[in-house]
């Protein structure tokens, strides 16, 4: 008589199979919440602003646009507040997913696209080509972007450049970060010097980050940088989980370290510059929405980078939403917006975390 030589698993591994089941769908469920939310947020960024549209006539126009839909909504919504919405989501979940990225290959909390000087190269370029008129012929109207991709890359060079010299180590990533954040900020005060008044208002409303610059073509061109980066990072995402548990962990788990954190350092410039590159600066959402997401969620990669891409498009369409809301006719620039919003979250974030993730 044969005896199967499969056993039961013991009654401890059990339990442990059965809480962690538990927990991922807890929270899996925080995520398909928290997107949920920003889907309902951006239908209200769609209802605000200086022409009053109603829940129905938004949807309709949103549903079927060559119905019956009135040819004034129809062209509010499709040609200027949806460009401007979606063109949101995408900056926001850009910004939040590098942002999530760059805290995890760098150990570090304050880690963002922004505090490594990625925004600040956008906007040195972008104040140069309003500074010299750059004019690139048929792609004239890419002027500004284009310049502001191109420095934004610049910078992310720079800071591999000097990195791959030292090891790739996440302290000199931050330090050469930091380093090229001020470069960046002090050639872009210099230009703004240079520029006469008229000029220096153009360059200064660009800085300040707004989604008025947002047409469909950024909605394309953002969104499919976005679709890129977030097809490059899925191979990754079991290392990147790993990596949180330190470089001598991760690298015991057979993850190399090194050519994952230039990797990813990568990706995370293509998202930024793909993300700032037509709306502007805009700051603190790569530093805040991880940690939204980190304490929802965890350090599970498959859960955190959706969750920062989500949290970071909420506070994006909060930001819109509230820039209308401020000054009811005019539209307040958002990058203005998001810091006002993200240093008290940030704030509030500190003083009520009880446990330390770091």
């Amino acid at each position: 008589m044969t005896h199967s030589l499969q056993q039961e698993p013991a009654p401890e591994l059990a339990q442990e199979q059965i809480a962690y089941r538990s927990l991922m769908a807890r929270r899996s469920g925080l995520a398909l919440v928290g997107i949920a939310l920003v889907c309902a947020a951006a239908i209200a960024d769609l209802l605000i602003g200086p022409s009053f549209l109603n829940v129905f006539d938004v949807l309709a126009a949103l549903v079927d646009a060559d119905g019956a839909s009135d040819p004034m909504t129809l062209v509010i919504v499709h040609d200027i507040r949806l460009p401007m919405t979606l063109t949101g989501l995408i900056v926001g979940a850009s910004l939040g997913i590098g942002g999530a990225l760059m805290q995890t290959i760098l150990g570090n909390p304050l880690a963002s696209p922004y505090t490594l000087g990625f925004s600040a190269a956008a906007g040195l370029g972008a104040s140069i080509a309003i500074l010299t008129g750059l004019s690139l012929g048929a792609l004239s109207a890419f002027s500004v972007p284009l310049a502001a991709f191109s420095t934004a890359s610049l910078a992310a060079l720079i800071v591999l450049g000097l990195a791959w010299r030292r090891g790739m180590s996440a302290e000199i990533m931050v330090l050469a970060g930091i380093a090229t954040l001020f470069l960046f900020q002090s050639l872009q005060s210099l230009v703004q010097y240079m520029a006469s008044p008229e000029v220096l208002q153009e360059i200064v409303f660009w800085v300040f980050g707004s989604l008025l610059k947002a047409d469909w073509i950024s909605v394309k061109v953002s969104g499919s940088v976005l679709i890129v980066g977030m097809l490059l990072i899925i191979p990754d995402l079991w290392r990147l989980t790993a990596l949180r548990l330190g470089d001598d962990r991760a690298a015991s788990l057979g993850v190399k370290v090194k050519p994952l954190r230039f990797r990813i350092f990568a990706i995370v410039a293509l998202l930024t510059a793909g993300a700032v590159s037509f709306v502007g600066t805009i700051g603190f959402i790569g530093l805040v929405a991880p940690h939204i997401a980190r304490m929802l969620v965890g350090e599970d990669q498959r859960l955190l980078l959706p969750l920062s891409g989500a949290a970071g498009a909420g506070i994006m369409i909060g930001a819109s939403i509230a820039s209308k809301l401020i000054a009811p006719g005019a539209i307040v620039p958002i990058g203005i917006v998001t810091a006002i919003i993200g240093v008290p979250f940030l704030f509030g974030l500190i003083l009520k975390q009880r446990r330390a993730y770091w």
